[in-house]
């Protein structure tokens, strides 16, 4: 698999969508039964076809992610062949948490504690596949309001 299994918990919430997924693989809800019953592994597969198409189109729509410890946060901006990262970092002596919510002007009273910096490159391998595994290990996606932020201050 590309992604991973969704879980049961994760299918719940897309069931609306499988139902559509099994009816246009010509599956109606006495066939899923009757495969669930009969064909375990049959079944399976089609989760995780199903799984793969969901992660697919979800990463397909995916603008920017955000990984924040507590004195360190990135911004990615993922674009088609590349990723571009602003990352902010605050010294020791600034009382501050990117882990916790806060917002811009909360930022700028620390500016003297803050270091921007930049990176850009290409992706390793699939796009999706990429943000999948930063999402695996702790990325969230966001909108890009302090990317486009941090971007022109780093100008500056």
């Amino acid at each position: 698999m590309k992604y991973r299994r969704l879980t049961d918990i994760e299918l719940g919430k897309l069931e609306n969508r499988f139902i559509q997924f099994l009816v246009a693989n010509t599956i109606t809800g006495d066939d899923w039964t009757k495969i669930k019953q009969e064909k375990p592994e049959e079944a399976n597969r089609l989760i995780e076809i199903f799984s793969e198409m969901m992660f697919e189109t979800s990463l397909k729509k995916v603008e920017y992610l955000k990984f924040s410890e507590p004195k360190d946060i990135k911004i990615f901006k993922c674009s088609a062949e590349t990723i571009t990262l602003m990352g902010l970092t605050a010294d020791d002596k600034t009382p501050i948490d990117f882990t916790q919510p806060f917002d811009t002007q909360h930022l700028m009273q620390y500016i003297e504690g803050l270091s921007i910096y930049r990176s850009e490159k290409k992706y390793a391998g699939n796009r999706e596949q990429e943000l999948f595994k930063m999402m695996e290990n702790g990325s969230l996606i966001t909108d890009g309001l302090l990317f486009e932020m941090l971007k022109k201050l780093y100008a500056v």
